[in-house]
């Protein structure tokens, strides 16, 4: 079976706008603006889009699993049902360990394994140097989006993910 090449994307800050709190009400979940034409263009270049996120409000007691959800499928209804899989950890480290939060890579390393990705012709979009820290233990490649670093705090930084998914596509045909 032929390896499959997937755009790993992390949540808020990147397909939702960031509230600088925890986002589960549906009311507060908004889908940036170019986000649905960024994952269909990602799309018609054949990869596979696999959100990773962390849900620490959810150990911490602050919302339930079926917000989490809930979100996930307004995010799903806004994208044209897009997205191949949402894996997201609901632990915290003040309550629980948990090797799927990242920094850590559990969760990237579950949906290699089960979508038979290849890493090296994979992508990390985050807003969040964990994000791309996670990417970097499973041999997948990071970009970092927004503007919660100054410059120069990662190899490849861009303001969106539309910019992003520009610079992925521009890679992607450059040849090995």
């Amino acid at each position: 079976m032929q390896k499959q090449k997937c755009v790993f994307l992390d949540r808020d800050g990147v397909l939702n706008r960031e509230r600088g709190d925890y986002t589960f009400r549906l009311e507060d979940f908004e889908v940036l603006p170019k986000v649905p034409e960024a994952l269909a263009l990602l799309k018609q270049k054949g990869f596979l889009l696999i959100v990773i996120t962390n849900q620490a409000g959810v150990a911490k007691g602050l919302y339930q699993r079926t917000d989490v959800l809930a979100c996930h499928q307004k995010l799903q209804d806004a994208c044209g049902s897009l997205i191949d899989a949402i894996y997201y950890a609901p632990g915290h480290p003040s309550s629980s360990e948990s090797l799927s939060r990242k920094p850590d890579s559990l969760m990237l390393e579950r949906a290699i394994a089960r979508y038979n990705i290849d890493p090296g012709a994979s992508w990390m979009v985050g807003d969040s140097m964990r994000d791309l820290e996670a990417a970097a233990k499973v041999g997948v490649k990071g970009i970092l989006v927004g503007e919660k670093y100054g410059a120069g705090a990662h190899s490849v930084q861009v303001k969106d993910l539309r910019e992003a998914t520009e610079k992925i596509i521009q890679e992607t045909k450059k040849p090995a």
